[in-house]
């Protein structure tokens, strides 16, 4: 009974994504080709299982990363964290509950998801031992993603610096293995290739290994001489030593010391016996001077350096002039560069040795090798540019400043612009670097102009939504947890659809034209989830409009995409869809400054 209506509805909504899913690539199957045998179904079986597992697995490392990490910045921004560390709670208990509460609920979607992957067997092409093994490596993946959020989340003290740092390691790990996997395959390390040690280290390759059957003569199956086996035991060992250190490093992390800049100054002015003891003897009459003289009503003496210039925009001015996120988002900086030297060596040997050989499977006839990496790379990108944009509301409220702006003489507009504009300047890397890597193609000539100025406008647009996206979401939801997850959510999903609509098209025809019908029970149902990521609260008839026309509008767009030499349909559909999307979040905002903040539904709540 205590449970909100939300808790069941998420289940039963990813079950019924997944059965979506199956309909939708039966649908595309049987539109396009005649299954004549049971090797036909069987190789359907068998690609539609692979397809679900990454998919799942990509989904459970975000969320599981994601909730974990912000459910102990929550309680940091809340300062209820001193609290938790007051009370008679071990280290253990404290950062293994946070854990395990955070990851209940993606293992409750696990559960409730097995029945489903189940079925796949019933086409032929799967066993009952590849449905564990995926589920194997699915758990300890969360496992290990969970543990590197929440240990991040005990050691900084911003929510931005939290969930940055640990996309940028999540995209770290999966990168630095599959160089690996593509530049070491032929070397053996410890009497391994590198295809080996990168499924042993890698989720993304385990998965794939774990899709497949693995026999040996005998046709059973080689346990311990399994890679995915090696990957479980990889996993959980990196679960217990990220929790270990999260154990014996959270009291002394937390509280951090810029809670506590002002004890030191008192301890340095007492004796060695105290400060009760001083009064008594007389010896402490000299410091109470001093500390009234050094009272801010005493000081009669002018600063000695020159207060700075406040703009007319002083919102925008703390964003662009201030440490407003504190000054260990260097670290993000520093990450994010190593990042983009990664993503510009494996653009570099792309360019220089696998398209050189030529097309290598079907998706390089359709999508450059060379974009992989770039399109990851910007990914990332957009994904940090999000959460800062988020977070620059939430950590407002949580830190109760909200409502004192909310009684100045700021306009509507001076606070979102000041918002937005603070939030492209301190993400600045995020959003000049993936245009010099476009740059960087174009001038090997992979992309022509033509295509470089489509990829650098739309770039440019889609780095504009995901900015409003993260600022409308940190406006609408009282909740700090919610407008992060519902405005990452929006972003990883759109991803994720994007992604799970190209491969099917791929994988299962040659022919992209009249898709319509198969997709279009998934891009209604994408409609109306934005709706109510984006307009269930604060509903209007232009984010109504743009949040169901939206999924048409990139479905359309992924079409003529395959269908190439399409560029700039593609770039118009794109920018106009996502443009008009900012637009519908961003005038309401400016306008209406009590909706924006959310003053009206939080009152007709109360009532």
């Amino acid at each position: 009974m205590p449970r909100r209506p939300r808790h069941f509805v998420v289940r039963s909504v990813y079950v019924l994504g997944l059965l979506l899913l199956i309909c939708t690539a039966w649908l595309r199957v049987t539109g396009t080709q005649i299954i004549l045998t049971v090797g036909d179904m069987a190789r359907f079986g068998t690609i539609l299982f692979q397809i679900m597992s990454v998919l799942q697995l990509t989904l459970v490392i975000f969320f599981a990363a994601m909730v974990a990490a912000s459910n102990v910045s929550l309680e940091k921004d809340r300062r209820t964290l001193i609290l938790l560390l007051l009370t008679r709670m071990t280290n253990t208990e404290l950062v293994l509950g946070k854990l395990s509460a955070s990851l209940l609920s993606i293992f409750f979607l696990l559960a409730a998801a097995a029945p489903v992957f189940m079925l796949t067997t019933l086409f032929g092409g799967v066993s009952f031992a590849q449905v564990a093994r995926v589920f194997a490596v699915t758990v300890v993946s969360a496992l290990a993603a969970g543990s590197l959020g929440s240990t991040l989340a005990f050691w900084r003290e911003k929510t931005f610096q939290t969930l940055s740092i640990t996309a940028l390691t999540l995209v770290i790990w999966f990168g630095v293995w599959e160089a690996v996997h593509v530049g070491l395959r032929d070397v053996s390390i410890a009497g391994l290739d590198g295809q080996t040690w990168a499924t042993i280290c890698s989720p993304f390759r385990a998965i794939l290994v774990a899709a497949h059957p693995a026999l040996d003569a005998g046709g059973a199956t080689d346990l311990w001489g399994d890679a995915v086996t090696w990957f479980v035991l990889f996993a959980l060992g990196v679960t217990v030593v990220l929790n270990v250190i999260a154990i014996a490093r959270v009291r002394v992390w937390n509280p951090s010391r810029e809670v506590r800049p002002g004890q030191a100054m008192q301890e340095d002015q007492a004796s060695i016996w105290g400060v009760a003891h001083d009064l008594e003897v007389g010896e402490s009459m000299d410091a109470a001077e001093r500390a009234r003289a050094e009272h801010v009503d005493a000081r009669a003496a002018r600063a000695s350096v020159a207060s700075r210039e406040v703009w007319d925009n002083p919102i925008l001015w703390r964003e662009m002039c201030t440490w407003a996120y504190g000054r260990k988002v260097l670290i993000i900086r520093l990450t994010y560069l190593v990042l983009f030297a990664l993503a510009w060596g494996a653009l570099h040997w792309t360019v220089r040795a696998e398209l050189a050989a030529g097309p290598q499977d079907e998706f390089a006839t359709i999508l450059p090798a060379a974009t992989a990496p770039l399109a990851l790379f910007c990914l990332v990108s957009l994904v940090v540019l999000n959460a800062l944009a988020v977070t620059s509301i939430t950590n407002e409220r949580d830190g109760q400043a909200l409502d004192l702006l909310l009684v100045t003489d700021l306009s509507p507009f001076e606070f979102v612009a000041g918002k937005l504009g603070g939030v492209l300047w301190v993400t600045k890397e995020m959003v000049v670097l993936p245009m010099l890597l476009g740059i960087y193609l174009w001038w090997f000539g992979i992309l022509t102009l033509e295509n470089l100025v489509f990829l650098l406008g739309g770039l440019m647009v889609m780095n504009l939504f995901i900015a409003t996206l993260g600022i409308h979401c940190g406006m609408m939801y009282a909740n700090s947890r919610s407008a992060i997850g519902a405005s990452l959510g929006t972003v990883f999903f759109l991803f994720l659809g994007v992604s799970a609509c190209m491969i099917m098209m791929v994988k299962f025809s040659s022919s992209f034209q009249n898709q319509l019908a198969p997709f279009l029970a998934a891009i209604l149902g994408g409609g109306v989830g934005l709706y109510v990521a984006l307009g269930w609260r604060n509903p209007s008839p232009a984010i109504t409009l743009a949040s169901l026309s939206l999924p048409f509008a990139t479905f359309f767009a992924i079409t003529s995409f395959l269908l190439r030499n399409q560029e700039l349909t593609v770039f118009l559909v794109v920018s106009v869809a996502y443009g008009f999307a900012a637009a519908a979040m961003l005038v309401p905002a400016v306008y209406e400054f009590d909706i924006a903040m959310g003053r009206t539904r939080m009152a007709n709540d109360e009532d």
